[in-house]
């Protein structure tokens, strides 16, 4: 697989360092509110990523964080009246919610920054006995980035005539700032009353760690100086992904990511997302106009990652059609193979290679979409094996992309009560946490209110019961 590098600015092959397991970092959810499909857009496309990597053979190893201690987290939960612990809490419950519903695979570690401030302590105590952050008059630690030549080098910021002797008396002390602000950054931010309760002791005082250490921190904890790929939202470019090179290169030596993977901004209707316009959609904002979930992932797919993709009700209509298209397709091919023929999980991509191809340079969903309907219309005249052969390669191509088509998935489904949601992810939890006697119970509950629940490899089907 080919996919293209923010630094190097080039197409590079993905290959473990280790020979063995690729592993990946991605910049996760804030939660301080619903994530919004802008922000699906780069978790989606994220997990069509690492779907690749696994279908096409490939271990792999995926940390993704959750802020839960940052200026925003602490405002809104000031605002609702609640503990920071509580408030965030329950906007990651939903976060991981909708990820279940739009067929996302869990990551395998997702730490969150407060449970981690020891190791953010630690790694600010070392950039202070290298020499690279300091303790200013306000209280709090800062990072010297004139002490990193190497800063600016992922933004392009180096080849603007930066002067980083100028940056000497400019602080940053906010968890985020103006995009051509290059300035000092926070490491460690005084206790302010604003923070509440919300501060922890440290060498330097009572306080908290900036936003951008916590992603060195647990990159440090779970992947080590130098890993196989970082990725986040181009907007985290600069100055976020800048800070974490120089915080963790200076700090744990190394060379931190051996690839960077950026995706594009999603618009709306042609122009930017806003609450004041109207056209911040949630999933749930698009369930309760009669989306599916599956739908919402399509449209998703349906841009390259690399450029930006306009987001239009219409397009979700569109969707609809594409997946029952696609769906029709699979049962054509399941009629011509015949009811005494067998799938080949190990037979060949067939008509479908062109699609998987496609997934493999640079990651083109549009083109492995476009791809499917080609592979259809070839694979619409197999008989018996053959056919069997192609619906094999059909649906490892559905996998790579994380589709599921509307046959295999509840018809209304914005109509399922919000409380049936609620029971049905806590069963998954449990399931997952292999708590079988919760999640036994749970399955019963759900029975009740007249609700069937299914489980997959990585997601649950909810069905109203006949």
């Amino acid at each position: 697989m080919r996919l293209f590098d923010t630094l190097t600015r080039t197409e590079r092959a993905l290959r473990p360092m280790d020979g063995s397991t690729y592993r990946f970092y991605c910049c996760g959810p804030t939660v301080y509110g619903p994530a919004h499909i802008g922000n699906f857009r780069t978790f989606v496309l994220q997990d069509v990523l690492r779907r690749t990597l696994e279908t096409g053979g490939t271990r792999t190893f995926h940390v993704r964080n959750i802020t839960d201690v940052d200026d925003k987290t602490i405002r809104d939960s000031h605002k609702a009246g609640q503990s920071l612990a509580d408030f965030t809490a329950a906007w990651t419950a939903q976060f991981h919610a909708d990820c279940a519903q739009l067929g996302m695979l869990p990551p395998h570690i997702e730490p969150g920054a407060v449970a981690h401030i020891p190791q953010q302590i630690a790694m600010i105590g070392e950039l202070v006995a290298k020499g690279h952050a300091y303790l200013s008059d306000d209280a709090s630690v800062y990072f010297k980035i004139a002490s990193f030549p190497g800063y600016g080098k992922l933004s392009r910021l180096d080849q603007r005539e930066l002067d980083l002797g100028k940056t000497q008396n400019t602080r940053a002390n906010a968890d985020e700032y103006e995009k051509d602000s290059v300035s000092d950054f926070v490491l460690w931010k005084a206790r302010r009353p604003d923070d509440g309760a919300n501060y922890w002791p440290s060498p330097w005082g009572d306080g908290r760690p900036g936003w951008h250490l916590e992603c060195s921190a647990m990159i440090q904890e779970y992947l080590g100086a130098s890993f196989d790929l970082h990725s986040g939202g181009v907007d985290l470019v600069f100055p976020h992904h800048e800070n974490e090179i120089a915080q963790s290169v200076c700090a744990c030596g190394g060379h931190f990511a051996a690839h960077w993977f950026h995706l594009a901004h999603l618009l709306v209707d042609g122009g930017k997302m806003s609450k004041s316009l109207g056209n911040l959609y949630t999933l749930s904002d698009l369930e309760s106009r009669g989306f599916s979930p599956m739908e919402v992932r399509y449209v998703l797919l349906g841009g390259h990652y690399r450029k930006s993709l306009n987001f239009t009700l219409d397009s979700l209509t569109a969707a609809r059609e594409a997946l029952a298209k696609l769906a029709k397709g699979a049962r054509t091919m399941a009629a011509n193979m015949g009811s005494d023929t067998l799938l080949d999980p190990a037979a060949g991509l067939g008509p479908f290679q062109a699609a998987w191809d496609s997934l493999n340079d640079d990651l083109n969903t549009p083109a492995a979409l476009g791809g499917l309907f080609v592979g259809l219309r070839e694979a619409s005249s197999l008989t018996g094996k053959d056919a069997a052969a192609a619906l094999a390669g059909f649906k490892r191509l559905l996998h790579a992309l994380g589709l599921i088509l509307p046959d295999e998935v509840p018809t209304g489904s914005a109509e399922i009560p919000q409380e049936i949601r609620d029971l049905a992810e806590a069963r998954w939890q449990a399931r997952k946490a292999k708590n079988w006697a919760l999640s036994d119970t749970l399955r019963a509950e759900l029975a009740t209110h007249g609700w069937l629940v299914k489980d997959g490899k990585d997601a649950y089907i909810l069905e109203a019961a006949p």
